[in-house]
């Protein structure tokens, strides 16, 4: 028993042996096991959020534009993205439902949203107990951002810091300009009150460049006018008995239609210097219809009625005005303007007032006390019955070169002086009819030869205040040759002077006014001089200006009317045929007037206005030789207006003008037109409407 438990335990190791060894070539012979590599990390995605920049976005139920609206974003909301397709961004509007916005350019060029990363915790799900339609209040410390968050009101009486969970604290703006528009406000079209793309407030066309602006103005300017005036008839085709050769009856009524467009194209990015360039174009669009009571006063066929209707469209201005330099740091300059351009060489168009084609340098010094102009200019042809510029019918042979220059506060504070040197270059030597079959070059005058002349003025003007006392004054010396004159059959020498002034007074809501104008006359056609005077182009602003009897009419006098004694929208009894389309004339009878006036401000919306003018001739001659009459005096009479200026609202935006003038003839508008033409009236009723 011993024996064979001793013999067990001998073969326990060497069993245990060769287990041993059975397991390590077991082990040795089968494959050694990898490490196992632990599993890659998914690459971090951001969520994105979207801001509304734009005033208000829709939300859409679909990615499309034609989509049915389900809900509308403010400026400064923020959301989370949850899906993206071009253009399209899908946002949550609550748990159940979520919307598409659209990112597209704004009104001003800006883009309606902006898409960045979100803050780190920010969440895109709609889940969450804080959701409720899509917003999640802010709270101070909250650990993600909500999805959209409103710019809270501001308290006047206390501004909060800006909230952390906004990923930027202002709204960029397209441009300086929109301001107003990019914090929500809204003015229509049509309002030249407030900030108005038409007006010029707010550039245009900002990729040529970024300050181009465009200007447009359309004024409608009506008309009614009822007159008596010594109408001429045509030979012996005069309607009363007893009306040949002479003056016939002299009701007339005239009916005026004028549409103005002002277009405008500016370069500038501010308003205290002068622009980099300007493009201005505008047009007219006349309508008038004229009515009589004898045959020939229209047309100078006779055949063709007393009525006639006529339309024009009329180029007043185009040109273009460039900055050429600033010469100093207040914006003292240089520019240059080309093209039709409205001109006046003194303040209140005395010599010339017209829109010719020219070129012009003008510009300032010394803070703008000293402003100067230098021009080139040639007249164009008018249209007969509008007065506007027949830009198809040509420049005229009747040049203008000047040179003017201004110094304000002298030679007093208050006081603006003008020295002046126009010269005028005529040498029209065809033979024109105007659109109404009127001879207007050479005048009806004489021997009808065509002529030449070249006339210099010499002159000064000033305008402003002495204390209390209000002065415009403009005087001038007319130095010239006339190579052949029609009533002396010869060449003459120009020499002729003028002067006006006005002088008022301000008592509170009334302005007193005197009125002086001097015109020197001819005193013998038939010598070598001519001493009466003539302006180039006048309109002029005194006595009551427009609404006077003698400024506003022109009285015809010989040759069925081919020849005026005054031209209409003129003072000056120079004996042209036309005052637009004829010549100066500088033999003539001459001027004196005297007169006085008011200016009423019975409210700020209404202002009346009168006047009393006393006329003279200086020098009678030249009437006798024309009429071959002796001419008893020199008193043309005395004239009396009374109008009224009316702004409804306050405003330029619409005013109505109406007058009544009379022209009491004297002793030599008598001989001149007979005593059966009694008093001479006009009444005039106009509208204009601006935008």
């Amino acid at each position: 028993m011993e024996y064979k438990m001793t013999r067990s335990l001998r073969l326990v190791p060497t069993l245990l042996g060769a287990a041993a060894l059975a397991m390590a070539d077991a082990a040795a012979q089968a494959p050694v096991p990898q490490p196992v590599a632990p599993p890659a990390a998914s690459p971090v995605v951001r969520a994105q959020q979207l801001q509304i920049l734009a005033v208000t976005v829709p939300v859409r139920a679909e990615p499309s534009a034609a989509s049915l609206a389900l809900a509308e974003m403010s400026r400064g909301a923020v959301i989370g993205i949850l899906d993206q397709r071009g253009e399209w961004y899908k946002v949550p509007l609550d748990p159940q439902r979520a919307g598409w916005i659209h990112m597209a350019p704004a009104e001003y060029g800006e883009m309606t949203i902006e898409v960045f990363d979100a803050p780190a915790g920010a969440r895109t799900d709609t889940t969450g107990s804080d959701m409720e339609h899509g917003i999640t209040p802010a709270r101070p410390g909250a650990a993600g951002v909500p999805q959209a968050t409103v710019l809270p009101t501001i308290d006047p009486s206390q501004v909060p810091p800006p909230q952390a969970n906004l990923p930027r604290e202002s709204v960029s703006v397209p441009d300086r300009w929109r301001l107003m528009q990019t914090l929500g406000f809204k003015f229509p079209w049509y309002d030249p009150y407030n900030q108005n793309v038409l007006k010029a407030d707010l550039p245009v066309l900002k990729q040529y460049a970024p300050d181009l602006f465009f200007n447009l103005g359309v004024v409608s300017d009506s008309l009614l006018e009822l007159r008596r005036l010594p109408t001429p008839v045509a030979g012996q085709i005069g309607i009363a008995p007893g009306a040949n050769d002479i003056f016939g009856r002299g009701q007339q009524t005239v009916m005026v239609q004028n549409l103005v467009l002002n277009l405008g194209l500016i370069k500038g990015d501010t308003t205290f210097r002068p622009p980099d360039y300007e493009l201005r174009f505008v047009p007219v669009f006349n309508f008038n219809r004229a009515l009589v009571q004898e045959a020939g006063a229209l047309r100078i066929d006779p055949s063709r009625g007393r009525r006639r209707s006529d339309n024009f469209v009329g180029i007043q201005e185009m040109f273009a005005d460039v900055h050429l330099r600033n010469v100093s740091d207040r914006y003292d300059f240089d520019s240059v303007r080309v093209g039709i351009q409205p001109f006046t060489n003194d303040f209140r168009g005395f010599l010339f007032q017209d829109s010719p084609f020219g070129v012009r340098l003008f510009g300032n010094r010394d803070n703008n006390r000293w402003q100067y102009n230098l021009a080139a200019f040639a007249r164009i042809e008018k249209d007969s019955n509008s007065g506007l510029n027949a830009v198809g019918k040509g420049l005229r042979k009747d040049q203008i070169y000047l040179a003017n220059l201004y110094r304000q506060d002298w030679p007093w504070i208050g006081f603006t002086s003008q020295a002046s040197i126009v010269h005028n270059r005529n040498q029209e030597t065809d033979k024109t009819y105007d659109t109404n079959g009127f001879l207007v070059r050479p005048a009806f005058l004489g021997d009808l030869r065509s002529h030449r002349y070249h006339v210099t003025y010499l002159g000064y003007s000033g305008d402003g205040h002495l204390g209390a006392w209000n002065l415009a004054t403009s005087t001038y010396l007319a130095l010239g040759h006339n190579e052949h004159d029609p009533l002396a059959h010869s060449g003459q020498k120009i020499r002729a002077g003028y002067h006006a002034s006005e002088l008022s007074r301000d008592f509170s809501w009334i302005r007193a006014r005197a009125s002086l104008v001097l015109a020197s006359g001819d005193k013998d056609p038939y010598d070598n001089k001519s001493t009466g005077f003539d302006a180039i182009m006048e309109n002029p602003q005194i006595a009551g200006s427009d609404t006077s009897f003698s400024i506003r009419q022109g009285l015809p006098l010989i040759g069925g009317g081919g020849v005026a004694l005054s031209g209409r929208n003129g003072i000056l009894p120079s004996l042209r045929s036309s005052k637009d389309e004829g010549q100066s004339n500088f033999v003539n009878p001459g001027l004196a007037l005297i007169g006085v006036g008011a200016d009423m401000d019975l409210a700020p919306e209404l202002r009346v206005f009168g006047n009393v003018s006393y006329l003279r001739f200086m020098e009678t001659r030249v009437l006798e030789v024309l009429r071959a009459q002796a001419i008893p005096s020199k008193e043309m009479g005395t004239d009396f207006s009374v109008g009224m200026h009316w702004r409804p609202f306050y405003n330029q935006n619409v005013i109505i003008n109406s007058s009544v003038a009379a022209l009491r003839p004297g002793k030599a508008l008598k001989a001149l037109y007979g005593d059966k033409q009694g008093t001479l009236y006009s009444v005039l009723f106009n509208m204009v409407l601006s935008f």
